[in-house]
């Protein structure tokens, strides 16, 4: 029987997360026996998930990792993160999250190892921001790490830490840096990368959209369905096949931002894409422009990660998973 911890269980991520362990009912080969949801607050509990409970409380407060430590659970699934243009307004908001949160709570399950043998698989989200200018076209997996970024800094951090720790044979961790997610539902965020699902969803649902870069700009994409396929394969796939590399830079697809519109306009027509309005804004510019274009994820491809196909592909997920009622009404076919 396995207990799993989900770190960032009320955001999309752990939510997804969270139905799909609850559809599946086991993780890592293993029934599930208890799965916890982890936030600053309180996460809703999908309908099927074993053993679940809620917790709330800072991560970035050495005793919140000690608490959720102490059941011992088999899987951590650490989300919990400042995104990146918050993280890059707010410098200590960020490093107190990003990076004393993830040392608190590796150093929680470093004293419980001490103590007890413990050693849980330890899934931690990593980003393309970890990667920097000057960059190739496409990138292969012997890139150096030369963040741009406050965020991309404090990822590199953790990524470091989860990388000795492991070699300590503290804990079983492995590091997945994500693709951009899209299109991520909801409202926007504070996340220098929101525009880009932004410039679909809000189309899409007949209201005005910003663009704040040029439609030339390319990047990395992933839609939520692939990410949460990534997590669950993260908690199960063999560590020793990956070495002491234990950060992967996962599989996605990697189009323009004129690209991005061509799709929506396959899908909802050329009244959707008239609802995009540009607006250049040199600070989001700035950030995007250190980012990463492509891919040549061949660790990941080989350990069975599995990315979506195209740009049409991510924005029916979005209309299958995560649009509201009447929006999904409208488009699918």
């Amino acid at each position: 029987m396995t207990k799993a911890l989900i770190i960032g269980g009320g955001g999309m991520l752990g939510q997804g997360l969270a139905k799909a362990l609850a559809a599946k009912g086991a993780l890592a080969g293993s029934a599930l026996s208890g799965v916890t949801l982890f936030d600053i607050a309180e996460s809703a509990i999908p309908s099927g998930l074993p053993g679940a409970s809620a917790l709330t409380g800072d991560l970035s407060r050495p005793d919140a990792a000690c608490r959720l430590i102490a059941d011992r659970p088999d899987v951590i699934f650490h989300l919990a993160a400042i995104v990146s243009g918050e993280a890059e307004r707010d410098f200590d908001k960020g490093y107190r999250i990003n990076l004393d949160g993830t040392r608190y709570l590796f150093d929680a399950i470093r004293e419980e190892n001490a103590r007890s043998g413990y050693c849980p698989r330890v899934v931690f989200t990593s980003s393309l921001a970890v990667f920097g200018t000057p960059l190739p076209d496409v990138i292969g997996d012997d890139q150096v790490l030369t963040p741009m970024s406050s965020y991309g800094a404090q990822k590199a951090m953790g990524e470091l830490l989860l990388a000795d720790y492991s070699r300590r044979g503290f804990m079983d961790g492995i590091g997945i840096r994500l693709p951009t997610i899209c299109i991520r539902p909801g409202k926007p965020n504070a996340a220098a990368s929101g525009f880009f699902s932004n410039i679909l969803r809000e189309p899409l649902a007949g209201e005005p959209a910003v663009l704040p870069v040029s439609r030339d700009v390319r990047h990395w994409f992933a839609s939520p369905r692939a990410a949460v396929g990534f997590l669950a394969h993260a908690a199960e796939v063999d560590t020793g096949a990956i070495g002491g590399r234990r950060n992967i830079t996962m599989p996605g697809i990697s189009v323009t931002v004129a690209e991005q519109i061509d799709a929506l306009r396959e899908i909802a027509g050329e009244d959707a894409v008239a609802l995009i309005k540009e607006k250049p804004d040199a600070a989001i510019e700035a950030i995007i422009s250190t980012w990463p274009k492509a891919f040549d994820a061949q660790r990941a491809l080989a350990l069975g990660f599995v990315p979506d196909r195209s740009m049409q592909d991510l924005i029916s997920v979005y209309l299958e998973d995560h649009a509201p009622e009447a929006v999904r009404a409208r488009w699918q076919r």
